[in-house]
């Protein structure tokens, strides 16, 4: 099967094109091109899928619950105790929502750490995007315990092991939520798999005052920290914990509306991390502290908070749509080139069009994703995707479901 892109624009190259795709790549970019199945491009821009570096799918089950709470309140009394109710079924449902609402907003690959991980892979199998999917481990520093979560995260790798479109991942909760020894057994066995690592740091300034000492330098001790890492968050460091960030080329990611939302305290110090030379991409974080999954509003509010301190220089639109298809998991393309996998997303233009990389960043949102391509298969044409209704209908029945429980 051979499908075409009409007469469409590029993002970052002039000129209207046709985009030929066979087994899965970018074939050709011409004119005229012939293929079997057409989506017609005119009036629209192509660009790189987004990817979405930190999130937990399956969360979108508890979107607008629990609102406008202090975070240890938040956690403690509301999203623990639901946390505890969850059932593989939820999961699944929640991560098919989830994944519903990223194929709809332009989202096409996205990492993921949460509970149930086998249902979350089930899902995202089923609706044709890319993931990297990790069980969240955590201890509490109990041995008995981690030995319940080691086997979790082994039998999790092996379910996942020859998926296509999913990759596993090692993923430790939190240096407050994860023993040393069990930090030390994920950074091991990521290793020895050669797989990603991913990790919260630094999220609250709690989480630093109660740590003896520098919690990056604890984990360097610890060997969790090197370029197979995604650490979520990272806004409470100094610039000798960001020297060591970039020392390792480890991957953070940036979820400004969480931190936000959740009154961390203060933004990431994005202006040091560039300087230093650290890998930042975007991610959402759970819908249960964003509230949603779409990636043009995450980078338009990281681009303009990050001009609140007075350099309006800052993360211009240029770096920031950068952010959005870099790809630190290798999950798909970096640049609408031939020979890169077709991971593609096609967005109407707007009015004027002085600079689409500028309208991306900050006039457009995922209502503005009409088509969205992943590895050559359509997955949402016109912006419909199959089965869309059935995801929403079940998936409202198990949130209603998992909420009635706390009650």
């Amino acid at each position: 099967m051979v499908l075409v892109i009409k007469d469409c624009n590029i993002v970052g190259k002039k000129g209207n094109w046709d985009i030929k795709i066979k087994d899965g790549k970018i074939q050709e970019i011409g004119h005229c091109l012939d293929g079997d199945e057409y989506i017609d491009g005119n009036g629209k821009y192509v660009s790189p899928g987004f990817k979405n570096t930190h999130t937990h799918a399956a969360m979108t089950l508890f979107r607008g619950y629990a609102e406008d709470l202090p975070l240890d309140r938040w956690l403690q009394e509301k999203i623990w105790p639901l946390e505890s109710e969850l059932t593989e079924e939820d999961v699944y449902w929640g991560t098919k929502l989830a994944c519903l609402e990223m194929i709809k907003s332009g989202t096409v690959a996205f990492n993921d750490m949460y509970f149930y991980m086998g249902s979350a892979a089930k899902a995202v199998e089923e609706m044709g995007l890319k993931a990297t999917l990790g069980y969240g481990l955590i201890d509490l520093g109990d041995e008995d315990k981690l030995e319940e979560e080691k086997q979790t995260t082994l039998d999790f790798i092996e379910e996942v092991r020859d998926m296509a479109n999913v990759t596993p991942s090692v993923s430790p909760h939190a240096v407050y939520t994860v023993s040393d020894e069990g930090l030390q057994w994920c950074a091991e066995l990521s290793k020895k798999e050669g797989i990603p690592l991913h990790i919260h740091i630094a999220e609250t300034e709690k989480e630093i005052k109660e740590q003896d000492g520098s919690v990056v330098e604890h984990l360097d001790d610890l060997d969790i920290l090197y370029e197979k890492t995604v650490a979520a968050h990272c806004v409470w460091l100094d610039e000798h914990e960001i020297e060591i960030l970039a020392e390792r080329d480890l991957t953070v990611s940036h979820c400004p509306v969480s931190n936000m939302k959740l009154g961390v305290g203060k933004p990431m110090d994005y202006g040091t991390m560039k300087k230093k030379g650290v890998r930042v991409t975007l991610g959402t974080d759970g819908c249960a502290s964003n509230n949603n999954l779409d990636m043009f509003e995450e980078v338009k509010i990281a681009a303009i908070q990050q001009k609140m301190s007075g350099d309006t220089t800052m993360m211009p639109a240029g770096d920031a749509y950068g952010m959005l298809i870099d790809d630190p998991l290798d999950t798909g393309c970096y640049a609408v080139n031939e020979g890169m996998s077709a991971d593609l997303i096609l967005i109407e233009g707007s009015v004027p069009n002085h600079d689409f990389v500028s309208d991306i960043v900050y006039s457009l949102s995922g209502c503005s994703v009409t088509d969205t391509v992943v590895e050559g298969k359509v997955l949402m044409k016109d912006g419909y995707v199959e089965g869309e209704e059935n995801i929403l209908e079940k998936a409202s029945y198990r949130a209603s479901r998992l909420i009635s429980k706390v009650f």
